[in-house]
């Protein structure tokens, strides 16, 4: 009986502490990864795909409609209470524009109500956007856009990014990190001005992943060999 228990536990164990690990193999549990798609959604869909994988045979497909009701995302509220890492295995159909979109929304309490931490793109490169002043991660100056890089497009990328309980904020892609996407307290970040104006510490409560854009653009993303923990997961 103890035995058994011990293993009951075991097997709960990551969940309760907000860790999740997912390749869809298994199909498309829509209530554990529930699609999310704030205020509307007009054209945006979530399927699961067999043509395309990172691992496996299946993925997760976002065809993302132009315009902000052309959003839809799905994904978790299983998520740690403390510091967060993710890790999703990312392909892109078409590149970044200069137009600002997201392919990763996180619901941010500490933001005010209904108001989100976004991960996409502007300026053909990879920022953070945060909905409530409008601040970018890096600036979008010159010296800043240099500072990040692009998505590459019609491969599997490694994405992955920290959440701090003081927050920081680190970003990797394929293991190596991003400078102009990296934000700490108390240290000097000469493309973090307009971010680091407010002393805002995220406090998200899920982890999305899809296709929100805020002008005309559309785009097909598919998500695989998504991990959420309290600690770095990797690429491996």
């Amino acid at each position: 009986m103890f035995r058994q228990t011990a293993l009951l536990a075991l097997t709960l164990l990551p969940f309760s502490l907000g860790q999740v690990s997912e390749g869809f193999e298994s199909g498309w549990d829509q209530t554990a990864w529930p699609i999310y798609a704030a205020d509307c959604n007009q054209g945006g869909k979530v399927t699961l795909d067999s043509t395309t994988a990172h691992s496996g045979k299946n993925s997760m497909r976002v065809d993302g409609a132009g315009g902000y009701c052309g959003h839809i995302f799905f994904g978790t509220t299983k998520i740690p209470s403390g510091d967060i890492y993710v890790r999703a295995f990312v392909k892109a159909s078409k590149a970044l524009t200069d137009s600002h979109v997201s392919f990763i929304t996180m619901p941010d309490s500490a933001q005010g109500s209904n108001k989100h931490l976004r991960i996409g793109g502007q300026s053909k490169i990879l920022m953070y956007n945060r909905e409530s002043d409008d601040a970018t991660l890096p600036d979008l100056s010159p010296q800043g856009i240099a500072s990040s890089t692009a998505l590459p497009t019609g491969s599997w990328q490694c994405f992955e990014y920290h959440l701090g309980t003081d927050g920081t904020i680190e970003t990797w892609l394929n293991g190596n990190a991003i400078a102009g996407l990296t934000s700490k307290p108390g240290v000097a970040n000469a493309n973090a001005a307009q971010w680091q104006r407010s002393a805002l510490k995220p406090k998200i409560t899920g982890v999305y992943f899809g296709w929100e854009s805020y002008g005309g653009d559309t785009n097909t993303f598919w998500y695989d060999d998504i991990a959420i923990s309290s600690t770095r997961v990797g690429c491996t």
